[in-house]
């Protein structure tokens, strides 16, 4: 287990990790601003399973094969990325529908997201490899065999950083939401944003399979 200031460095790293803004973030930020606040909420709870699937290989020392296998590695990249890419697609295809849903008095126009948000906030951090370099590159360094199995330190410590890192989704899809209220019957802004996040999302994805 760690000793005392052990735990405030791997607070103030997990924090940092948590609000650093990456493929997650981003995807729960988007579907936020497309479609309100229970969306961006089920979006950052379905990002925490994905972590928790990352806690989980951690723990059982999968992580280190994705650490030390290129061809794992790049193969979760590459799904990861691709799948960020057809999200992205799929919110540049919704923004003539929104248009003209906004202009010519729809109740609602499409949101740009096909499927469950959940799913897709579980894929999107399920298939981020970073995020298992990130466990095998931290976790390790407050784990001491002589005083706990580290199975069990590496998994209790995963789950301190998926409660913070879905703290920083939840309070990115609050004021996402909000913001969006606000913004809710400006059409050149909601064609604007659906073009921008989709283009950003294409961008990460991009990022990912070339970094």
């Amino acid at each position: 287990m760690p000793v005392s200031n052990e735990w405030l460095i791997f607070l103030g790293t997990a924090t940092v990790f948590a609000f650093t803004p990456g493929p997650a973030m981003m995807y729960v930020l988007a579907r936020s601003v497309h479609d309100g606040r229970r969306v961006g909420i089920e979006s950052a709870l379905g990002n925490a399973i994905g972590t928790l699937a990352h806690v989980l290989a951690a723990a059982v020392g999968l992580s280190t094969l994705l650490a030390t296998s290129p061809v794992a590695f790049a193969a979760l990249t590459y799904a990861g990325a691709a799948y960020l890419v057809v999200l992205g697609v799929q919110a540049l295809r919704t923004c003539r529908g929104v248009e003209q849903a906004l202009t010519g008095g729809t109740a609602s126009a499409p949101s740009g997201f096909a499927g469950s948000p959940l799913v897709q906030g579980i894929m999107v951090e399920t298939l981020n490899p970073k995020t298992a370099l990130y466990f095998m590159a931290l976790l390790p360094h407050f784990v001491h065999p002589d005083r706990a199995a580290p199975a069990a330190v590496l998994s209790m410590l995963g789950l301190v950083v998926v409660v913070v890192a879905l703290t920083a989704d939840v309070i990115v899809a609050l004021a996402a939401s909000r913001f969006r209220v606000r913004l809710a019957t400006n059409v050149r802004w909601q064609v604007g944003q659906r073009a921008g996040s989709g283009l950003v999302l294409i961008g990460l994805g991009t990022f990912v399979a070339v970094a």
